[in-house]
């Protein structure tokens, strides 16, 4: 079924992702040729104002459609999630950073020994 639905708005999805390419080619060539006589503040809003249209223009295709609906149900996958209180973060974050201390000053005192021993073996 899905290859159905593809190939309905085939043509379609085409006409729109090419039409999103040239506009974001666009944007591009314009920011490059007005970069001289035109404030960066102007260009900016410019290509943002590009940007939106061309992304309005990629969510009217088929796979922007599927990625809108992606988006939603993620969204609310997110609000089902049961996170962490700020306490629960610190005492996290403290155990992971005490962790990897030790571990890094372990790794160090083994460096330290496997060099040490390499010298005695080689006469260094």
């Amino acid at each position: 079924m899905s290859v159905n639905t593809e190939s309905q708005g085939g043509s379609k999805d085409t006409l729109l992702w090419g039409l999103v390419f040239i506009i974001l080619a666009a944007a591009v060539v314009g920011n490059y040729l007005l970069s001289g006589g035109v404030s960066v503040i102007v260009r900016a809003v410019g290509v943002v104002v590009v940007i939106a249209v061309a992304g309005a223009l990629a969510l009217q295709t088929t796979k922007g459609k599927a990625t809108l609906a992606f988006a939603r149900e993620s969204r609310l996958e997110v609000r089902k999630v049961v996170w962490p209180t700020r306490q629960e973060a610190i005492q996290t974050t403290l155990i992971v950073l005490a962790v990897t201390a030790v571990m890094g000053l372990l790794l160090f005192v083994l460096d330290g020994a496997l060099v040490w021993l390499v010298n005695i073996i080689t006469g260094v």
